[in-house]
């Protein structure tokens, strides 16, 4: 069985390594979209790079027999998910999408909703002046014309258009309670905002905001495209993948 992971996520990792170490006639190849300059690699065959929109990705799943899709991309990519579905049913391959389950507010959060990173900029008005921003390096033109101070958080280095006041901190997770706190001391940051990614590797930073009081603008992650079943961790889709017909 040829089985066609797509994502560079902690979870996907993890998926490939069940797939490929305990069951070893699983071919397992990870497909990586290439943001990230140096990232870490899973277990299997890996390729970098797009496909070409959801025609190209139909017919790489045709030219090496891929027998399954497993959709492990991060919460928020969006457009992938949605190739994802249109080329699975086009090559007639099955789908699922794996997704770690969202962040969940708890007594003590001042938690602000909003639905996209343009509504999280309009959101910002009232809630402070020095915003720890850590939706990534990607999108952050929403942000370009803002007054207030931001500090970025990213992987790599975000390009231009971004906010006129911004200091870069490149840093990859998981990140520690303790340093989440003093980071948020050090800046004196006011106001948070992140997206709703969920897992464990980056939730410290919600639990040193309730701790400071400091609010929080939530962007509400995008729905799996219809249609499509999901699994909440990598045990989940290891064992759906196990119970596809050979």
């Amino acid at each position: 069985m040829h089985i066609l992971i797509l994502g560079g996520t902690t979870e996907a990792r993890a998926l490939a390594g069940l797939l490929h170490g305990e069951h070893g006639e699983v071919r397992v190849t990870s497909s990586l979209a290439g943001r990230v300059a140096n990232p870490r690699l899973p277990a299997g065959e890996v390729r970098i790079g797009g496909f070409g929109g959801a025609d190209g990705l139909a017919a790489w799943l045709r030219e090496h027999a891929v027998d399954a899709v497993i959709d492990a991309t991060h919460p928020f990519a969006e457009r992938i998910s949605f190739n994802a579905a249109r080329a699975a049913a086009t090559a007639h391959v099955p789908l699922l999408a794996l997704r770690r389950p969202g962040w969940v507010p708890v007594a003590g959060d001042d938690w602000h909703s909003a639905a996209s990173l343009e509504e999280a900029a309009g959101a910002l008005d009232g809630l402070g002046d020095r915003v720890f921003l850590t939706t990534g390096r990607l999108g952050l033109a929403s942000f370009a014309d803002r007054p207030e101070w931001f500090l970025v958080r990213s992987v790599d280095a975000p390009d231009a258009p971004m906010p006129a006041r911004t200091e870069i901190l490149l840093d990859r997770g998981p990140f520690t309670l303790d340093g989440e706190r003093e980071l948020l001391a050090r800046h004196r940051i006011d106001v948070l905002v992140t997206k709703d990614s969920g897992g464990a590797a980056t939730a410290p930073k919600l639990t040193a905001a309730r701790e400071a009081g400091i609010p929080v603008v939530v962007v509400r992650r995008p729905p799996v495209p219809e249609g499509v079943p999901t699994a909440a961790t990598p045990e989940e889709a290891a064992a759906w993948a196990q119970a596809l017909p050979a």
